[in-house]
């Protein structure tokens, strides 16, 4: 009776122990595939973002943020509202084609990652700046649907953007690494 006991037990383990290795297996497949969605993501959001700031709708509703922005106001005195709205569509699809780009070289979409994460940064920074952020009747923490929660989304486009820049630096490293060893 001890001798089937243990030999239930030890089965199982070993049942166990299959199961954890099927479990680890498909976290690697489900990491991966998180991965690959987020630069595919992040990368379709620049191109569609970038190709509407050619349009005069996507340039005057531009206009409340860049204005009361300390950070890139200044941009309106160099530029026209549809001019800096074309620049930025043009910084926004080369961001996207970078990020893109990691199907070609991880250096690529680093620089891309490294350029997302600032202007991530930046339009976070309006909502400091921007008017009628903050939801007054409705007391703290209620935000405006726009710009407030149009805003707040950035929170996670940054955190993408910081995966991108570390997920394609790790993959540098390693192909540098791959590279001494042989």
């Amino acid at each position: 009776m001890l001798r089937t006991k243990a030999l239930d037990s030890h089965s199982a383990r070993r049942s166990f122990d299959r199961h954890l290795a099927s479990l680890e297996l498909l976290s690697t497949d489900i990491t991966r595939l998180a991965a690959y969605g987020i630069f595919a993501s992040l990368a379709i959001i620049y191109f569609w973002f970038g190709g509407m700031k050619f349009t005069a709708y996507e340039a005057a509703g531009l206009v409340p943020l860049v204005e009361n922005s300390p950070l890139v106001s200044w941009m309106y005195d160099i530029l026209s509202v549809r001019g800096f709205s074309t620049f930025l569509g043009f910084v926004e699809l080369t961001i996207g084609l970078l990020i893109a780009g990691r199907l070609f070289s991880p250096v690529l979409s680093a620089i891309g990652g490294f350029l997302s994460a600032g202007l991530f940064t930046t339009t976070l920074s309006f909502m400091i700046s921007t008017p009628g952020v903050i939801a007054p009747s409705l007391g703290f923490p209620a935000i405006s649907v726009a710009p407030g929660q149009f805003l707040l989304k950035d929170i996670g486009l940054l955190a993408g953007s910081v995966f991108i820049l570390g997920h394609s630096l790790s993959a540098m490293a390693l192909k540098r690494a791959a590279r001494s060893v042989r």
